[in-house]
C-alpha cells in the first residue's frame, strides 16, 4: 500500500513526538551494560506533597516524593516511565518484554536497570514478593485490586487503586497519565504529555474525514466472540478517530469492559469495520473464518476487517493504550482502519511491520 499524504502526516507527528522524548532520555545512545543506579529522575514540583488522590477505596495519601514504585496495573508502568521514574518493579502480562517494558517505552529506561517482573498468578498480586521490592508507591490504576488486597498492600505503603468512576480495568489513559502524575507530583508535566498524543489523534482525525460517521467495533475470539464496550481503551481510540460504536453494545456487556456475545448476536459484529486482536494472524484468522454465521457476515466479505496480532509489539501496543504505546499505535493502527473503510473491496487490508 502507497503511503498516502495523511498517513506522511501522522507519521512526521510520531516522529516528532518521538524525537522529542529521544532528546530527553538519549535514545539511540549505548546503554551501560551494567548500569550502577537508575538514573537521577527530574525532580518533583515544588510543594507538590502531601497529595491525596480519591479512588475505589477511598483516599491515599502521599507524603513525599516516591523513589521506589511498582506497579500493580498491567499498564501503569509506562506513565512512570514518560515522568522520568522507573519501577522497581511491574506486573506481567503479555509476557515477551524483559520487566514488562515494550520497544515504544525502552528508551525511556535511559541505561537503568528493567524493573523486577512479577506475575499475577490470578489470585491477585504476590504480595509478600512486592513488599521485598521495598516500595514507597504502588500504584494500581488499569487493575482489578479487590478491597481486601487494597488493605492488605495498604500495610506497607501508598497505594493509588483504580478509580470508583471507571470499572476495573475502564480507566482512559488520559486519567492514567494524570493521576500518576500527580502521585510523582509531576501534574503539570503529565498534563502536556497527554496533550502531546491528543494531537496526534486531532491529526489523524483531520486526515482522516471519512472515518466520520463509520461504526467500529473491538474483540477477539478469546473463547468466543468476546467484544469490547465504550469503557474499554481500545473502543476510546477508535472513538477518539472519529468512529462510532454500536448504538446497543452497552447494553448487552453491562459496566464492564468488555464481555462474551452469543450466537444470536453475531450481527452485532457487522460493523463498517472490526478490529481482532488475535494470538496470531496466520493462524488464527482462519479459525476466525470456519465460524460460517460470522464470515457471511458484509464486513467480512467487503474486507473491512482489521487483524492485530498480539504476538508482535504492535499487537501488544494495542492492548496497552498507554501514553507512550499510542504514538507506536497509531502509526500502525490508522493505516489500516483507512485501507478497511475506502469503500473498496479489492484493497487489501496490509500488516504493518511491527
Amino acid at each position: 500500500m502507497s503511503l498516502l499524504p495523511g498517513r506522511a502526516r501522522l507519521v512526521a507527528a510520531v516522529a516528532s513526538l518521538l524525537l522529542s522524548a529521544c532528546a530527553l532520555t538519549a535514545c539511540g545512545s549505548e546503554p551501560d551494560p551494567k548500569p550502577a543506579q537508575q538514573p537521577a529522575a527530574s525532580s518533583a514540583a515544588p510543594a507538590a506533597f502531601p497529595v491525596t488522590i480519591a479512588h475505589k477505596y477511598g483516599e491515599t495519601t502521599i507524603k513525599a516524593e516516591p523513589q521506589r514504585i511498582f506497579t500493580v496495573g498491567l499498564t501503569d508502568q509506562d506513565a512512570v516511565l514518560a515522568l522520568g521514574k522507573v519501577p522497581v518493579g511491574t506486573t506481567d502480562w503479555f509476557g515477551g518484554f524483559p520487566g514488562a517494558i515494550g520497544p515504544w517505552a525502552t528508551p525511556k529506561l535511559n541505561g537503568a536497570p528493567v524493573p523486577t517482573l512479577l506475575e499475577d498468578p490470578g489470585t491477585g498480586p504476590q504480595v509478600e514478593k512486592i513488599a521485598a521490592l521495598r516500595p514507597d508507591l504502588i500504584v494500581a490504576l488499569y487493575a482489578g485490586l479487590t478491597q481486601k488486597q487494597y488493605e492488605t498492600l495498604s500495610k506497607f505503603a501508598p497505594v493509588v487503586a483504580q478509580p470508583k468512576q471507571y470499572g476495573d480495568y475502564g480507566i482512559p489513559w488520559q486519567d492514567q497519565t494524570v493521576t500518576i502524575g500527580k502521585a510523582l507530583g509531576k501534574e503539570a508535566e503529565a498534563v502536556k504529555l497527554v496533550g502531546d498524543v491528543e494531537r496526534l489523534f486531532g491529526q489523524a482525525k483531520a486526515d482522516n474525514p471519512e472515518f466520520a460517521g463509520k461504526t467500529a467495533i473491538s474483540g477477539t475470539p478469546y473463547e468466543g466472540n468476546f467484544v469490547y464496550g465504550s469503557q474499554d481503551s481500545r473502543s476510546r481510540t477508535l472513538t477518539q478517530l472519529g468512529f462510532s460504536l454500536p448504538t446497543d453494545l452497552d447494553q448487552l456487556i453491562g459496566d464492564k469492559f468488555g464481555a462474551n456475545i452469543s450466537k444470536e448476536r453475531t450481527d452485532l459484529l457487522d460493523q463498517d469495520v472490526i478490529v481482532w486482536t488475535v494470538g496470531n494472524v496466520a493462524k488464527d484468522v482462519p479459525k476466525l473464518h470456519a465460524d460460517r454465521l460470522y464470515a457471511d457476515l458484509d464486513v467480512v466479505r467487503q474486507g473491512r476487517e482489521v487483524h492485530v496480532g498480539e504476538d508482535t509489539p504492535y499487537g501488544v501496543a494495542y492492548s496497552f493504550q498507554t501514553v507512550l504505546s499510542l504514538p507506536y499505535l497509531l502509526e500502525r493502527l490508522v493505516p489500516q482502519l483507512k485501507a478497511a473503510v475506502d469503500g473498496d473491496v479489492a484493497t487489501k487490508v496490509e500488516q504493518p511491520a511491527s
